[in-house]
């Protein structure tokens, strides 16, 4: 089905920003420069695509004011031309309205409240005293802890499960597969067995967190795992118990973050990232793909462990060098020690 369309008239009213050209040009879709056919609005967000604003075949085009005289497109100026792209997006594609309503098929404890104007789709079951927020979705085939709480105008897309005791604000998106509440790895030795240890805290979820699908975020052994508002968090990312994640931080996918580190606000970690556990991460710290944190971060900035890649036989000239690396330091002390030894005996 076509989107509906709007004016660029239009949708500066909604979402700010000024209109170059004609206002009354209408667009159905956004699109990158390249791939923009007519009736879409493409956008320019980064200046190594400024070559492909002049071929682009889009009925309209969202700038930058440094941008805006590179066409003769309508366009709409915009202070973030990416987060625009975004929020215009989102007008363009909402998301499928779902009719309120309770699935003959769900299965509801005892004391279990469910708002009136939330939509409970097939085979759910929610456990007894739990809490489903008004304006929620709940689809298929998910499952809620006894005592769990869902906030508000949350979505829960199929088989998302939710462990007992959590609490999950508003606005919440938990993608399929994710795994709210299960036991963190907690185990004792004892005389050559691993007892258990009892998982004993919750989940917390700030209000407007959205996290991508089978990423699993593990109860607190004793106090709460806690994620803060406005967290993003990727597909596929382990966060163990005890985790803290401050406000508005985002986390791509395959990241493992160990149990008690706790990460600032602000944050950016790229994919495949490991964190240590019992970490402290500051404020607004960027890390990059694949870099393993061992020690706390006490610093805003940016930091990687990547060891850059190269050819194969390189990589192996390369690795081999590095093996002999703490040889090579002292032999080179010893040098140093000659020569100042040397200079020394000098009349």
């Amino acid at each position: 089905m076509k989107n509906p369309g709007f004016r660029l008239s239009e949708i500066v009213a909604r979402l700010g920003g000024e209109v170059l050209g004609d206002p009354a040009t209408e667009v159905f879709q956004v699109a990158t420069l390249e791939k923009a056919v007519r009736g879409n609005i493409g956008f320019l967000a980064n200046a190594k695509y400024r070559k492909q604003l002049a071929a682009s075949r889009a009925s309209a085009v969202i700038v930058g004011a440094t941008d805006a005289a590179l066409t003769e497109l309508p366009r709409i100026v915009a202070a973030n031309p990416y987060a625009y792209f975004a929020r215009l997006s989102a007008l363009l594609n909402p998301l499928p309205s779902m009719a309120p309503g309770i699935h003959p098929t769900t299965v509801i404890g005892e004391g279990a409240e469910i708002a009136p104007d939330a939509h409970i789709g097939a085979q759910v079951c929610i456990g007894a005293g739990a809490r489903i927020g008004a304006g929620s979705v709940v689809m298929a085939g998910c499952v809620i802890g006894e005592r769990s709480v869902i906030g508000a105008q949350g979505l829960l897309y199929p088989n998302v499960t939710v462990y007992h005791d959590c609490v999950i604000a508003c606005r919440v998106i938990l993608h399929s597969g994710v795994v709210i509440g299960a036991d963190g790895f907690g185990i004792a030795m004892e005389e050559g067995r691993w007892l258990k240890i009892p998982q004993i805290g919750r989940v917390l979820i700030g209000d407007d967190v959205e996290i991508g699908a089978n990423t699993t975020v593990d109860r607190g052994a004793l106090d709460d795992t806690v994620i803060e508002d406005g967290v993003k968090l990727d597909n596929q990312i382990q966060v163990a118990h005890n985790v803290r994640i401050g406000a508005h931080t985002a986390i791509a996918g395959c990241v493992g973050i160990a149990g008690s580190a706790t990460i600032g606000r602000y944050c950016r970690i790229g994919g495949s990232a490991g964190i240590l556990g019992h970490l402290q991460i500051a404020d607004r710290v960027e890390i990059a793909a694949f870099t393993l944190i061992g020690k706390s971060i006490t610093e805003a900035g940016s930091y990687a462990g990547i060891y850059p890649f190269s050819r194969n036989d390189a990589w192996r000239n390369n690795a081999v060098h590095l093996r002999h690396l703490d040889q090579l330091v002292r032999r080179v002390g010893a040098l140093e020690k000659e020569i100042e030894s040397l200079k020394g005996e000098k009349p």
